[in-house]
Parts: structure tokens; sequence; C-alpha cells
């Protein structure tokens, strides 16, 4: 079917665009990424890309032509396709990329005319309650489908009970404890400096902040009308899905199995002093040292936590920084702050054997050096939870299920969003994709995942977030771009906190001043980054986002002064030398 190409929404008060040249002709063979032409706003001019692979089918305006945002102004299907050119209202779709709102489907159209269903059949089996599964859930209900969800433990997956939460629950403490060093030099003395860390309450407060969580999820769904099923599901090729000695059937089914801890396989990993990251949050004694195998997200934020207890924590890393999917400033400037607080770090480095002895750790690293600790923690990462889907003949890509923009996987009919397909292994991108999955089950593949824009987080004390490309990437694609950066040491929020620490920092592209990445270590990081991910999903350019006003005194002032810095403009920097 043929995809149609649509006049873009270059900005909040764009109305319409003049197509400037068509880069391709009609008859031309397009492969996703290719310039299609060259347009222009009032305020800025655009290479607009192809979206799909195939052939330019159709031109409908050609060179010079000022068109509507959304009108559809070409094609592109199989080489012979032909394709009507009469209606020119966007799709729904189209409508949606371009930045407009579309209404939902009333509930009561959202399903096809059917006959009733069974009371062991659903127009939607979702399988596993984690953030992808529940929203999926929640979704198809929503839009008026019978649905049921299958959960073999407890609601809210990874994220609600061993991952996000928790772990947040620990670094609060972290905070806190860095408040209390810092207190003195603000004026407020304690009658006593010493404290004592109740890990027995510690644990127990956080068993309770995921209890409330999790109980809150299982009274949305029942809400919302969603049967459930506890157990594990055994998932059939013909859409059934067996728990325990019952059986139900789906017309669709959706898969959010999520993921488990991956392990890697070196002597002496099945130590019972060798933690996971699930194991680790239900300690009960705090450790003299800990070595903390993998510098990812998930082993700083908890490396960062035991350290802050006092305890000696070595982080050992195969990657030449920690966090090696963030930007490479801020990741060594993390790295140092994260040293001053009393974390050792090895960088580019791996574990060979490790040596239980004398109820400790001796791990043996592959420069030849060792490091002695009384537990270790396991962190190199997560892999897709296939338990239950062994029936399934799913086309897979280096262990993950492989979907396709609508989340559907090789087999039709059957979906897989959030961490199973391994695409964006984030709670939020899980929520996107569960959603998605849910609307194309019940009204076909009308709606695609978008997750460019998805802002991440590291929750440590600063805090680091980051949305869109890094500096290295976008120099490699684009080559020459513009860099903004402010530091929140001129920040007067953060003089006033004592976070004082880190920066924004912006890319953009030099033509058009595309917003490519923003960047930041500092104060309420993973808050201001969702700025960033509305600003770049808006698709607005750096000079339009610098006609904005932020609040004073504010974090987010920072934000805007990284953005005027691209263009030069940034009043609290020094002049820029060209």
């Amino acid at each position: 079917m043929a995809v149609e190409i649509i006049m873009p929404k270059l900005g909040v008060d764009m109305q319409e665009g003049e197509i400037i040249e068509w880069k391709k002709q009609e008859g031309d063979e397009v492969k996703e990424g290719d310039i299609l032409l060259e347009i222009m706003s009032d305020k800025t001019n655009m290479e607009l890309e192809a979206e799909d692979s195939g052939v330019l089918l159709k031109i409908v305006k050609g060179n010079g032509e000022v068109v509507p945002v959304t009108e559809v102004i070409g094609y592109i299907g199989a080489a012979g396709e032909v394709v009507e050119t009469e209606a020119p209202a966007a799709s729904t779709d189209a409508l949606k990329a371009a930045g407009l709102e579309v209404p939902d489907a009333p509930a009561e159209q959202a399903v096809a005319q059917r006959a009733p269903l069974a009371d062991d059949e659903y127009d939607i089996i979702v399988v596993g309650g984690g953030p992808a599964g529940y929203y999926a859930a929640i979704r198809g209900a929503q839009l008026g489908g019978k649905v049921a969800i299958v959960e073999k433990s407890e609601f809210g997956g990874t994220c609600l009970n061993k991952g996000c939460i928790p772990t947040k629950t620990y670094l609060k403490n972290a905070e806190i404890l860095d408040g209390i060093k810092m207190a003195a030099g603000r004026g407020i003395n304690f009658a006593s400096t010493n404290y004592t860390i109740d890990m027995d309450k510690t644990v127990d407060f956080k068993n309770s902040v995921v209890k409330t969580l999790t109980g809150g999820v299982q009274g949305l769904l029942k809400a919302n009308k969603v049967a459930i099923f506890n157990g594990l599901g055994q998932v059939n090729p013909d859409k059934t899905v067996t728990i325990g000695s019952e059986t139900i059937k789906g017309h669709n089914i959706i898969l959010a199995t999520g993921s488990k801890v991956s392990r890697i396989n070196i002597p002496g990993i099945d130590s019972s002093l060798v933690l996971t990251s699930d194991d680790i949050l239900d300690l009960r004694e705090i450790p003299k040292s800990l070595a903390v195998m993998g510098g990812g997200v998930v082993g700083i934020e908890l490396g960062l936590v035991w350290a802050s207890y006092g305890v000696e924590v070595t982080v050992i890393e195969m990657a030449d920084r920690i966090i090696p999917a963030m930007d490479k400033e801020v990741s060594l400037e993390l790295q140092k702050i994260l040293a001053k607080k009393g974390m050792t770090i090895k960088t580019s480095v791996g574990v060979e054997e490790i040596v239980e002895s004398n109820n400790q750790l001796t791990l043996k690293l592959n420069n030849g050096e060792e490091v002695v600790a009384e537990k270790a923690l396991l962190s190199i990462g997560r892999v897709p939870q296939m338990k239950g889907l062994e029936k399934l003949d799913l086309e897979m890509e280096r262990g993950r299920i492989k979907v396709d923009d609508y989340q559907e996987t090789s087999i039709p009919g059957i979906y897989a969003p959030g961490d199973v397909n391994g695409l964006k292994m984030l709670a939020h991108a899980a929520y996107r994709m569960g959603e998605v999955a849910a609307e194309n089950a019940l009204h076909g593949n009308t709606r695609k995942a978008h997750l460019a824009f998805t802002p991440a987080a590291v929750y440590t004390h600063p805090e680091v977030a980051m949305c869109g490309i890094t500096e290295e990437d976008a120099r490699a694609k684009y080559g020459n771009v513009l860099i903004g950066k402010s530091s929140f040491t001129g920040n007067g929020r953060a003089i006033a906190s004592n976070e004082a620490q880190g920066f924004v920092k912006v890319i953009a592209d030099a033509k058009y001043h595309e917003i490519l990445g923003v960047h930041i270590l500092g104060p309420a990081a993973a808050e201001l980054i969702n700025e960033a991910s509305t600003i770049m999903e808006n698709e607005l350019t750096v000079d339009e986002v610098v006609q904005s006003i932020h609040g004073h005194p504010t974090f987010s002032e920072n934000m805007y002064e990284a953005f005027a810095d691209v263009l030069g403009e940034a009043v609290h920097n020094p002049p820029k030398r060209h």
C-alpha cells in the first residue's frame, strides 16, 4: 500500500510550506532516510527525508508550490502500484506525525463489528504485567476491546518491583546523606553528626513503596474491566494461552514478557557472594566493600547508593568510560564527580575469574590486576525474557524478538512491545510501545511507535539525562554541527542549593538549527530532559526555543542558556571565540 508524503509542520506557528526542489523524481527508487525534497517555511529551510523505502510513485505538488501543512505532496510505494490522488486530506497517522491533535476514536467505534465473543475468548490477550503489558491492556480496554492479561508474579514488572522504583528509593537515601554532609556549611548544626543506617527499615520502606505501586496497577486493571490471570502464560501458535490447567483464546496476542538480568559465564560467577541487581535490593547487611561488574546505568546507580553508606565501591567497566551510551563529555565529567565521592572506577578492563576464599571475593581482571571485596554486583545489562514463548516460531534478532514500527512480530496478530524487543529498554518507552501495540491490535496497523526522542536518565547525584544523539554521533552523521553549553556553576538556583555541578549541552544542525541532541549533567536533569523531548518531538528549531521565557530562579534557565549559546546569544556566557 502506498505511503503518503505530507508537508510537515516545522514549528508551532507554521501553516504552510513552499516546495523548493524535489531531489527525487517520479519512478526513482527511494531508501528510508534518502533526501526527497527541500522545503521552506517562513522561518527555516529543511530537507525532508523518506520515512519508508520504495519507489516515488507520484509527485502531487511540484517545485514552487505553496502547500498547507499535513497536505499530501507525494506517494511512495511498490513499483507499478497505482495511487489515488483525489483525496487531499492527510491520514490520521500523518496528522499525528505532523504534530497536530487527532481525537481518539470513540470507544464504541474502536472495535469492528463482530459476533459476541465466548467467555474464554478475547480481542487481546496480554502476556506480562510490566509497563508495556499493563499499558497495552488498559489502552485496549479504553478502546472498547475485551482484554485479558496474564502475569506470573507481581504486576509492574522489573520497573516497579526490581528496577526503577526500588533503586530511586535507595538513591533518595544517598541524596539525604549528601545533604547531611553539606548542612554545616549552610549553618545547620546537628547535635551529633553520627548516624547509623538501619537496613531492615530501608528494605521494609522500599517494599512498602513497591507494594503501593503494584497494588495501584492491579486496581487500574480491574477498574478497566481487564480479566486478570495469575500464572505463567504458555503462548501457543494458534493464539491460545495456557495458564496452568486453563486455556484462553485471543484474536491478537501482545507479548510483554520484559527482560531478566544478563549473566556472564566466567569461573566463580555462581558464588553466593555475587549478587544481581535483583538480589542487592533485598540485602539487609552493609558490606565493607563491593565490586561492581559493569559501569552502565544500574551499576553506577547502585554503586553510588552503597558508596554513600560508606562502602568501598570499585566499578569495573569494559568500555573506555562509564555509561558509554551517554555523551562522552558528560560521561567523563560524571566519572570525575563520582571519584570525588569515593568510588573507584576502572575502565577498559574486564573480569576473567572470581575466586571465593574466607568469605570474600577476589576478582581477577584481564589486565593482571585483582580487586578484593566482600560482595560483588553483576550489572552487565538485561536480556529479553522468553519463558512461555518457546512454541512460537518468531523471527529473532540478536536474541530479541524482531518487530516492525507497529510493534508487530513476524507472526501476524502477535505484537511484542517493551524490553522483549530490545529497541529501547526503558519503562517509559515500553509504555508507548504497549499503547501503540494495543491500538494496532484493535484497529489494524495504523500507528507507529516513534522512539527517536525518548529521554533517558541516570539518577546519580548530580543526575544525568539525554535526548537525541550524542555529539560524537552527530559529527559522524552531519559533519558540521553547532554546540551550545551552559554550566550550572553560574545558575542562581543551583548555587543556592549547593548543586552547582555540571552543565547543559545542546547539539544542533548548522544549516537549519534543527536540534539533534540535548545532554544534561546537573540538578533535576531527569525532570528537565522532558522539556527537551517535547521540543524535539514537535520539531522546534533553536531559534524558536530562544523565543520562550523560562522562570527565574530555576534550574531550567540553564537549559535556555544552552540553547541561546548555540546561536552565540547566551547572556551569562563569555562571548564565543570564532
